[in-house]
C-alpha cells in the first residue's frame, strides 16, 4: 500500500497503487473480508490503553482503524497510505462512522513516517501493518521506520500472508499467481525471521492453518533486528 525505494520509485509506486485502487476501493472491504484473514485477531490483541496512540501503516479504507476506534475508545488513532484514491474512501468511511475527531489520516510513505507528520511530539505506542508489508517494495525499510517511531516499551503488530507451505501446492501456486495481479508478494523471509527470533513476554506469533497467514506482535528492538536481517 505504501513505500518507495527512490525518488522515481516513490512516484511510480504511488501511481501504481492509485491505478490499482481507483475502482477497487469501492468494493475493497466487501471482497477482501474473505481472504484477508487474521485482521480482527490483531485488533482484539492490540490491547491499546486509554490515551495510547496507534498508527496504521498502509491503512487503506480505514476498515481496521474504525474497528480499533470502537474496540478502544480511549486510544488516539492515526493512519497513512501511499494511495490518495484509497484515502478518499477512508475519509468517507470515517465520516460515516462518526469518527472524524478520533482518526487522522495522511498521504505518505512507510519509510517517511514520523510522529511529526501527524503533529505529534511523542513516539507512538503501537504501529500496525495489516496486509501492507506484502505490498511495500522496501518492507524492511518500512519496519525500520516503524521501529524508530514506536516507544521502546511499545509494540509493532503485523498480519500478512504466510509462506503458504501448508496448503495444497496447486492451491498455493494459484493463490500466488492471483496475488501477483494485485502486486502482492508474501514475505516468506519475514515469517522465517519471526520464527527464528522466537517469542517472549513482549512478542507473540500466531500462524493460521496452512501457513496461509500470520499475526505477529513484537517490541521495536526485535522488529529492528528482523528488518536488518540479523534474525
Amino acid at each position: 500500500m505504501n513505500a518507495h525505494n527512490s525518488e522515481d520509485g516513490t512516484s511510480n509506486h504511488a501511481q501504481l497503487m492509485d491505478k490499482v485502487y481507483r475502482h477497487q476501493r469501492h468494493i475493497y472491504d466487501l471482497t477482501r473480508k474473505y481472504y484477508l484473514l487474521g485482521r480482527d485477531r490483531l485488533v482484539r490483541e492490540l490491547n491499546a490503553k486509554p490515551g495510547e496512540s496507534v498508527v496504521e501503516i498502509g491503512c487503506g479504507t480505514a476498515r481496521n482503524l474504525i474497528r480499533i476506534a470502537r474496540a478502544y475508545p480511549g486510544a488516539k488513532l492515526y493512519g497513512l497510505d501511499a494511495s490518495a484514491e484509497m484515502l478518499i474512501t477512508a475519509n468517507e468511511s470515517i465520516a460515516r462512522a462518526g469518527l472524524k475527531d478520533r482518526i487522522l489520516l495522511k498521504h505518505a510513505y512507510a519509510e517517511d513516517m514520523t510522529p511529526a507528520l501527524f503533529g505529534l511530539n511523542d513516539a507512538f505506542d503501537h504501529a500496525v501493518f495489516s496486509y501492507s508489508l506484502s505490498m511495500i517494495p522496501d518492507w524492511r525499510g518500512a519496519l525500520k521506520s516503524a521501529a524508530a517511531c514506536v516507544k521502546p516499551q511499545g509494540a509493532i503488530h503485523a498480519v500478512d500472508f504466510g509462506d503458504l507451505k501448508g496448503l495444497w501446492r496447486p492451491l498455493a501456486n494459484g493463490l500466488r499467481a492471483w496475488l501477483r495481479l494485485f502486486h502482492v508478494k508474501p514475505r516468506e523471509e519475514l515469517l522465517a525471521a519471526v520464527e527464528r527470533g522466537g517469542t517472549n513476554s513482549t512478542s507473540r506469533l500466531h500462524v493460521l492453518p496452512g501457513r496461509y497467514a500470520f499475526v505477529f506482535r513484537a517490541n521495536p528492538d526485535l522488529v529492528r533486528m528482523i528488518a536488518q536481517g540479523s534474525r
